[in-house]
Formats: C-alpha cells, structure tokens, sequence
C-alpha cells in the first residue's frame, strides 16, 4: 500500500496533529490523526453531511448556523452548499488552531470550500465554553450542529465529556432562536445521552445511519431537539378573553 502523504503536522492542543492523502480505490482520501489515534477521513463522509441537513428542520430556513467541530469540514460546507438552509452566517467553532490554520491554506478542498466561503467565520475556541455563553461567538442560532467528539460513550479526549452534560446542554438549547434545531452526531447509540435529551426536550428524536467502510459496517446516530416557538399574546388564552 502506498504511504499517504503529509500534508499538515503540528503539536497541538491533546498531541500531535497531523492531516494527510492517501490514495483510495475511487480518488484522494484525506485523513485527520490526533495524537496518534484516527479521528475520521474522507472514506464516508454520510452521517457527517447528514448532520447538515437538521439545519433545516427549524421553522422556516436556518440564517444563522453554529457548527461545532471542524474535522475535515464536511458539515459546514453542506450546511454551506444547501439551498433548504438558507445559511446567510456560519459560525465554525474548532479548538484545535492548526486545523484552522490548514483551512484558511486550503490543504483540502472541502476546508477550503468552508474558508472561503464569505458566509463563514472559523473561531478558535472550545465550543462547550461558547455554548456556556463564557467565550465568543454569541448567539442565539437557528441551528447548533455538534460533531466534536464520538459522543459520550466513545471519548477521544476525556476533556470532551463536559459537552455532553446536562448543563451545557440546556445551556445549548437556549442559545436556539425559537424554532431552532439543536442536532448532536455520536459514533453510536448514546441511551444516557438521549435521556438527558429528553429531560430537556421531551420530543428529541434519535435517527440511526448505517454505512459500510470496506468491509466493516458501522452505525452512527444524530439526536435532535428543537426549541419550542412561544406562543404568542395575541394567541394566548389571556388575550382571547
């Protein structure tokens, strides 16, 4: 097999970072290794591009997007490229800098894609800090996409658990604009996780993917809720009389 080939290396924040090519039966793969351990590549990237189109489960178009992970980028340029979303601001919240860096170079096309894109704005930042309101950007959002880790059950980095509690999660939820559509991508079926879900929002639903990479098949899920529309008085029953 052929040795892929370097195209980023860096210390980073959890280790050594680093972004390379290889060669795959049907074109280039690009792959992401954080401290010596696989994050993703480029193989399939379904779920990921899945996880975009919740965007347009609010209540109407989606305008303002927070996507939270960058990775290889996948997400944010489908939330990009969706007409149905109707994105007119995407903010991508990455803690890793040099993944940031390498966008901004455009070491892949799809970072590329999300750099360039005049919609776009690329944070440096721990997204559980943003969504806690305690760094920028604010919000509120028609849609919060998460694919920062591969959910609570199957930690990459330990530090990440904090995104999935209670608290960071209802402070998630209303950073939403009314309507709005929280959607969170695990590697797996995440039971505590939707129960704590549903504590918040009774309606949160749960869809399974499965997809094939060689000869292994693998299911993913995407948990979603959406923050109700309050009301309004003209509708209410005091205003009725």
């Amino acid at each position: 097999m052929e040795e892929p080939t370097l195209l980023g290396r860096a210390d980073g924040r959890d280790g050594e970072v680093l972004l390379r090519r290889r060669e795959g039966a049907h074109g280039p793969v690009h792959e992401l290794v954080v401290n010596g351990v696989f994050a993703m590549d480029s193989t399939e990237t379904t779920s990921e591009r899945e996880l975009a189109r919740f965007a347009r489960m609010s209540d109407g178009r989606a305008p303002r997007v927070l996507v939270g992970g960058l990775g290889l980028g996948y997400t944010a340029a489908e939330v990009l490229a969706d007409p149905a979303v109707g994105a007119t601001l995407v903010d991508v919240v990455e803690l890793e800098p040099h993944l940031v860096e390498w966008a901004r170079a455009g070491l892949t096309p799809e970072l590329d894609r999300v750099a360039q894109d005049p919609r776009s704005r690329l944070h440096v930042a721990d997204v559980t800090t943003v969504l806690q309101g305690a760094a920028g950007p604010a919000g509120p959002w028609d849609a919060i996409l998460l694919d920062v880790d591969n959910g609570p059950d199957f930690l990459i980095h330990g530090t990440n658990a904090d995104l999935y509690t209670r608290e960071t999660l209802e402070a998630a939820y209303g950073r939403l604009s009314e309507g709005g559509v929280l959607a969170l991508w695990c590697q797996g079926p995440a039971p505590l996780l939707l129960d704590t879900l549903r504590a918040i929002a009774p309606s949160t639903g749960e869809h399974h993917y499965i997809v094939q990479r060689g000869h292994r098949t693998l299911g993913y899920a995407i948990y979603i809720l959406t923050r109700k529309t309050t009301p309004t008085e003209a509708s209410s029953p005091e205003a009725a009389g």
